[in-house]
């Protein structure tokens, strides 16, 4: 389940909380009970385990000249 990030205006206050993508947001700042708006940040992943290689996603280079056959 991803982790959303709020933030409260009026007192500062930073929550992360693992909810499930159907789940309301959080509406109310659980410290000060004004309301919380959601952040929005940078998902990050990793690929681990067998069959994920830290090589199969990046860009071909493109300086790379394609032979051809003289047929």
């Amino acid at each position: 389940m991803p982790i959303y990030e709020y933030q409260c205006k009026s007192c500062g206050n930073e929550v992360e909380v693992i909810q499930k993508v159907s789940d309301e947001p959080l509406k109310i700042c659980p410290q000060c009970r004004k309301p919380i708006e959601k952040k929005m940040s940078l998902s990050s992943f990793s690929l681990k385990g067998n069959g994920w290689y830290s090589t199969d996603y990046k860009k071909s280079n493109t300086s790379e000249k394609k032979v051809s056959s003289g047929d």
